[in-house]
């Protein structure tokens, strides 16, 4: 039972970095103050805009601290008031980064920014322009009445000439923060899906967020704290989860080619009472002793040859699904199950054949966007993101519903006690679901109860 002082409500210094679109920087300031305030003593704790996998690895370097993602359709706004607030409880200053265009998506950032009371700061980048960038600035902070908004932070801004003529252009309420000149010691390594995971870079990564504190500090924002209005994150409080998998081990893939992994689910799958034990499809020979499996998504493409050679490995996948045992397997976990995968090289290496099927990086377009995951155990909130296709597939179990569009969504594939598709589940919207898909007696046990 919470004290009533724990319910209080929590003030804590927030900032909220938007932007008119993506590839305007906004990763890239933000990972640069965060490591800016961090070497200045400060605890900072940094949130992600939507269910992005790489942007929050690489924020967590550099702040030192976890980084949640928060996004009110797929995890709800009692999940992200509950982040808010727990953090608001240690941390020195609160930084969000968002999503794509302040206003993209249906909820936005300007959405979560609004619920909250959270300031927003525009990071734009004003390469090719000067007196425009001060009139998107001045739109994007007058669209709506419910948002609040700092600054704007002025990225490629390539003189003082440049400087002048945008901060005289913009009106006294929207001030100009810093201007930040276009600098590549800054800027982040980025491959077909996003940035590069950080535990790929790590020493790389190190230098440039090092770079990017002395470059934000070279442009006046040392003391950039002073923007940060003092914001109030009240009490929340999440319904802990049914103990419904006690005394079942999950073994969950975790390596290079697998690490798209929210640690949300992880947190969930302890809280029903599951013990999760981490291995390398890659490194090691065999999956550890456990009563299901999860394989989530990654970058297997990146490595097909490598988990082509691990014939030890395939074995033990083979044997664990012919057991019919639990696995959930999700977009890069998806086509590791399959016959075989066509890398960006266009070779072609065998996977783990425990699902009919192939798999390639074929184009450059892809699916993308927020879907539910329609099992007959319940409905999963979830989201799509890749550049591959699959052929030769057998009947679909069902598809996902996407958020806003009628077209059916993913499909989403059932053999035996295997479930596949290319959908990232949020283990936190519905336990109980998850639970039966781990351990599918408990259906029947729940539906008869």
């Amino acid at each position: 039972m919470s004290s009533l002082k724990d319910q209080q409500s929590v003030f804590c210094p927030a900032l909220f970095l938007t932007a008119p679109a993506s590839g305007q920087g906004k990763t890239t300031v933000t990972a640069a103050l965060a490591r800016m305030l961090k070497r200045q003593g400060k605890t900072v704790r940094v949130f992600k805009t939507g269910p992005d996998f790489l942007d929050p690895q690489i924020l967590a370097q550099a702040s030192g601290e976890h980084v949640e993602q928060l996004d009110l359709w797929m995890a709800g706004e009692n999940y992200c008031r509950y982040q808010f607030y727990q953090a608001a409880k240690e941390a020195d200053l609160i930084i969000i980064e968002g999503a794509m265009g302040m206003f993209d998506g249906e909820p936005s950032s300007a959405d979560l920014a609004a619920t909250f009371n959270i300031p927003m700061a525009i990071v734009m980048d004003v390469k090719g322009m000067a007196q425009t960038a001060a009139a998107i600035a001045t739109g994007l902070a007058n669209y709506r009445d419910d948002i609040q908004v700092a600054g704007l932070i002025a990225n490629s801004c390539s003189t003082e000439r440049h400087r002048q003529l945008i901060e005289d252009a913009l009106p006294e309420n929207l001030p100009l923060l810093a201007t930040l000149a276009r600098s590549e010691k800054v800027a982040l390594p980025e491959r077909h899906l996003g940035l590069v995971q950080a535990s790929e870079v790590r020493d790389e990564l190190e230098l440039r967020f090092e770079a990017g504190a002395d470059w934000l500090v070279e442009a006046g924002l040392e003391n950039i704290l002073e923007r940060f209005a003092l914001v109030e994150f009240k009490y929340a409080e999440l319904p802990i989860a049914e103990p419904l998998l006690k005394n079942k081990v999950v073994a969950v893939a975790k390596d290079e080619a697998f690490s798209f992994i929210y640690q949300a689910n992880l947190l969930v799958l302890q809280e029903l009472g599951a013990e999760v034990k981490f291995f390398s499809p890659i490194h090691d020979e065999e999956i550890p002793m456990a009563d299901a499996l999860w394989l989530p998504g990654g970058y297997p493409e990146l490595h097909g040859q490598k988990l082509a050679a691990n014939i030890s490995m395939l074995s033990s996948m083979k044997k664990f699904a012919e057991e019919n045992k639990p696995i959930l397997a999700e977009c890069g976990g998806f086509l590791y199950c399959l016959e075989d995968l066509t890398d960006l090289n266009d070779e072609t290496h065998v996977m783990a054949n425990i699902l009919a099927g192939q798999g390639a990086m074929k184009g450059k377009r892809g699916c993308q966007g927020m879907q539910t995951a329609i099992f007959p155990e319940g409905e999963v909130r979830a989201h799509a993101h890749h550049r591959s296709r699959s052929f030769n597939m057998p009947e679909a179990l069902s598809h996902g519903r996407r958020q806003r569009h009628p077209a059916p969504g993913e499909a989403m594939y059932r053999h035996n006690n295997l479930n596949a598709s290319y959908l990232h589940l949020f283990f936190p919207s519905n336990p109980r679901a998850i639970s039966c898909l781990f351990d599918p007696e408990l259906t029947k046990e729940l539906t008869d109860a």
